[in-house]
């Protein structure tokens, strides 16, 4: 197991070799005898805890703290003081110190506190960790085409995901309705509470209120004990409601007031319960027609229709299906271990003539299929499905054209990634926030994204610039 690298910084050289004596078995020691010598040791080596002075010559330790946590890795630091001074100790904490000690220090409670806080270190970053699978699953990092319309979806997400504003997603089966769902609750002021989904397709008319708003015991045949609804379940975040054209009558009515009142009451109940929550709908079906033909109320389709977006079908965005298929060929290599490359032009040109009645969805079960079963380091012709060759059976020459064109322009998926961060930075003028929120990615993601670059173009040779 690898030992935490401590970072030990004091002026007086028997402090510090006194410190490294005691810390060497559970810790490997580094020694700076100045604030700008930590610095230096911090630039080329990554640091997890920093025990340091807080009055020395030159740069204090309050300066140092200051300067080692504006570093993208940062260590945790836990600062000395010989003067037992409350206002310094307040004044690290303030500024970002895990703890702080005072000189004399006890042996026993300085390893004790040490530990403390590299345990807390390590919990922050596991929860870092799952936050970025988080952003990584839902954010919009997942969300891939390079179109038009799709530009225009971003745009859209960006702008409403920040508000409380009621969404309505339309769209064909499997163009990805639920992934949007999900990019905005992510990148909303409501991320940190509950994402609750519900199917309405799912359920017959007798369960969908019970469902949606719960029941009280008693209130019909089977009703042993309360429920709660997902409505409840919701409260702090945001609700998806899937299908939403196939709820029945009744149940509109009182999703209704939920929307113009944020209160309802259970089955077979009369309290009225209050609840805070975000609501997305989705449809594969045109409300407003199905409100003027009288099945699904008008008024709740005004409610629902605050911001809408509209998804394109895949094949009316022929030119993002390249950049989807190695996208979704990167994913499910990488998951079952495969060393699959690329995808041969041929391959790519049937991909590109397939109607896709299925979207993205059936496009991405298609992907993982290939990759399970291809017999070489490329998805080859041989590879695609019979059913899908058979769909794209004469490929027009300019669906070749297009495929190739859209991949020589945009390169590997890393490529297109890494162009577009750098062309949002530059446009943000290096402002990391700015950009983060503009690419609809967390701050800490983007560290990541410019470290890797970084770490890549440093391992090229001249010839590889």
């Amino acid at each position: 197991m690898n030992k935490p690298m401590l970072l030990i910084v004091d002026d007086d050289r028997n402090t510090r070799e006194g410190l490294e004596k005691t810390l060497r078995d559970n810790y490997v020691v580094l020694l700076a005898e100045s604030g700008e010598k930590a610095l230096s040791i911090l630039e080329d080596a990554k640091v997890d805890l920093m025990l340091s002075d807080i009055r020395m010559p030159g740069m204090d330790g309050l300066t140092l703290l200051q300067r080692a946590l504006a570093r993208p890795s940062q260590p945790a630091c836990v600062l000395m003081t010989a003067y037992g001074s409350i206002d310094k100790a307040v004044e690290a904490m303030k500024r970002g110190a895990a703890d702080y000690i005072t000189k004399p220090y006890n042996l026993d409670d300085l390893e004790m506190r040490l530990g403390r806080v590299l345990k807390s270190r390590k919990m922050e970053t596991e929860n870092a960790s799952l936050q970025e699978q988080l952003d990584r699953k839902y954010g919009m990092e997942n969300i891939v085409g390079n179109s038009d319309a799709m530009q225009r979806v971003y745009e859209t997400i960006r702008q409403a995901a920040p508000t409380n504003a009621t969404v309505l997603i339309s769209g064909e089966s499997g163009s990805g309705k639920e992934l949007v769902a999900h990019a905005i609750h992510r990148l909303s002021n409501r991320a940190h509470g509950s994402f609750v989904a519900v199917h309405c397709a799912a359920f017959s008319q007798n369960l969908i209120e019970s469902e949606l708003f719960g029941h009280e015991k008693g209130a019909f045949t089977g009703a042993h004990e309360r429920r709660l609804g997902r409505f409840e379940m919701a409260d702090g975040g945001t609700f998806f409601l899937d299908e939403i054209s196939e709820i029945p009558a009744p149940a509109q009515a009182k999703l209704l007031r939920v929307l113009e009142q944020r209160s309802f009451e259970r089955v077979g109940g009369s309290k009225s319960i209050e609840v805070d929550i975000r609501l997305i709908a989705a449809t594969n079906k045109n409300l407003k027609t199905l409100s003027e033909e009288g099945s699904f109320r008008e008024d709740l389709y005004y409610r629902l229709n605050v911001v809408n977006i509209d998804l394109p079908p895949l094949r009316e965005r022929r030119g993002d299906i390249p950049l989807l298929a190695m996208h979704f060929l990167k994913h499910f290599s990488a998951e079952n271990a495969k060393d699959i490359s690329g995808i041969t032009p041929e391959a790519m040109d049937i991909l590109s003539a397939c109607p896709w009645q299925g979207n993205v969805r059936e496009l991405r079960n298609a992907m993982e299929k290939m990759v399970i079963f291809a017999r070489g380091t490329k998805i080859a012709a041989r590879d695609i499905p019979i059913e899908i060759r058979g769909h794209a059976a004469q490929v027009p020459a300019s669906a070749r054209q297009s495929a190739e064109s859209v991949l020589a322009a945009a390169g590997p998926m890393d490529l297109v990634e890494k162009n577009l961060i750098l062309a949002t930075l530059k446009s943000c003028n290096g402002n990391k926030t700015a950009a983060a929120e503009k690419l609809g990615i967390s701050r800490r993601t983007l560290h990541r994204k410019i470290r890797l670059y970084k770490n890549t173009d440093s391992q090229k040779g001249p010839s590889d610039q």
